[in-house]
């Protein structure tokens, strides 16, 4: 079985080479970049299972990088490395295209099963879903992650696209901020729902906004449910 791939974008040598002695240890083959423009390069010249991606980077930063890796590609899995914390920063990164979002200082046993925990979710499933799930006008591919409501195509991003399947696989049922962080982030955020409300907000511009009827409700006092108008 061929090793799976990592590409660590990260200008602090040390923590570069703490990462790659860590990533082979556990059986990943390992690709490094120091900065931006490299890193871009590295992308290009082959296919990566993963990238693990600083934020702060000399030449490129890792949000334009992530921007144009995105302009190209929705599908590689990219983790960003960043020190800063705050629900804003978190929001802007995932929003932009990342799968998930570590803050420095990490602790490494904890990066590893976020590494693991998103290379399991981009996996090719072996009995691929071939139909379409349905709400009303709205119907999602799973297998070609296509998004389509009434006769529109809708482009989501990675994090967009899992809170909305959540919403489908799940529609009727009253969903708490709760239920959603753990199901669509993996992770908790320190107690800070604030994120969902966020990007419920930004799949509503997408899926609802100039349709003739809402999927999305909001229950006051509880949380969210996606349900069609019948």
């Amino acid at each position: 079985m061929d090793k799976e791939s990592i590409l660590v974008v990260e200008d602090e040598e040390k923590i570069l080479r703490l990462l790659e002695l860590e990533l082979e240890y556990e059986g990943y083959e390992v690709g490094k970049a120091a900065d931006g423009i490299e890193a871009f390069e590295a992308y290009r010249a082959r296919k990566w299972d993963l990238i693990l991606l600083d934020v702060m980077l000399p030449g490129l930063s890792g949000i334009e990088l992530l921007r144009r890796i995105r302009g190209k590609d929705a599908a590689t899995p990219v983790i960003l490395l960043t020190a800063k914390d705050s629900v804003e920063d978190k929001v802007s990164g995932l929003d932009l295209g990342a799968n998930d979002y570590v803050t420095k200082p990490f602790q490494m046993e904890e990066l590893l099963a976020r590494i693991r925990a998103v290379l399991r979710t981009a996996a090719p499933s072996a009995n691929p879903v071939e139909e379409w799930l349905y709400a009303g006008d709205l119907k999602i591919n799973e297998k070609t992650r296509e998004v389509i409501r009434g006769e529109d195509e809708l482009e989501l991003t990675p994090k967009e696209y899992d809170l909305l399947l959540y919403l489908l696989k799940n529609q009727r049922q009253v969903l708490n901020r709760d239920q959603i962080l753990e199901a669509v982030w993996g992770y908790d955020y320190f107690g800070d729902t604030n994120v969902v409300d966020v990007y419920i907000r930004y799949v509503r511009k997408k899926v609802d906004y100039n349709y003739d009827y809402p999927l999305i409700h909001t229950v006051r006092g509880v949380g969210y449910v996606l349900k069609d108008a019948q």
